[in-house]
């Protein structure tokens, strides 16, 4: 028997077309669809759904419960278009020993993390 695969997330919003085109913008993800009543957006071999729910209102009230990690080539590139969204900073770009995190705010308050990981630090991931 082979293992579960984690493949895709349901991020639930008031407003899921206002979302999904937030992280469309900011990512760029490598497949967009519209599934019948759900949004879709594939990262690498991770997708994320984007509905409406009658339990999800407003802000997120505890962002910190889940936060989506984007690994990505160039976190100075995808931070700068970020700026150019309007993003709000929780923790803005910075270097921690050749790696670079900076934590983002989306349109719902959820926690968005950007991460370039420096070839030492991948390296002593993958060892492990």
């Amino acid at each position: 028997m082979t293992s579960p695969v984690l493949d895709s997330m349901l991020l639930a919003s008031t407003d899921p077309v206002r979302l999904s085109e937030w992280y469309a913008a900011a990512f760029e993800p490598a497949e967009t669809a519209d599934l019948g009543d759900y949004r879709y957006l594939r990262f690498g071999t991770f997708g994320v759904l984007f509905d409406r729910r009658a339990d999800v209102s407003g802000k997120n009230p505890e962002p910190a419960r889940m936060i989506l990690n984007f690994q990505v080539d160039d976190a100075r590139e995808i931070t700068a278009r970020m700026e150019g969204l309007g993003v709000t900073w929780l923790a803005p770009l910075e270097d921690r020993d050749g790696s670079l995190f900076a934590t983002a705010i989306d349109p719902d308050g959820n926690y968005v993390q950007v991460i370039q990981l420096s070839p030492e630090h991948r390296a002593e991931m993958e060892a492990k």
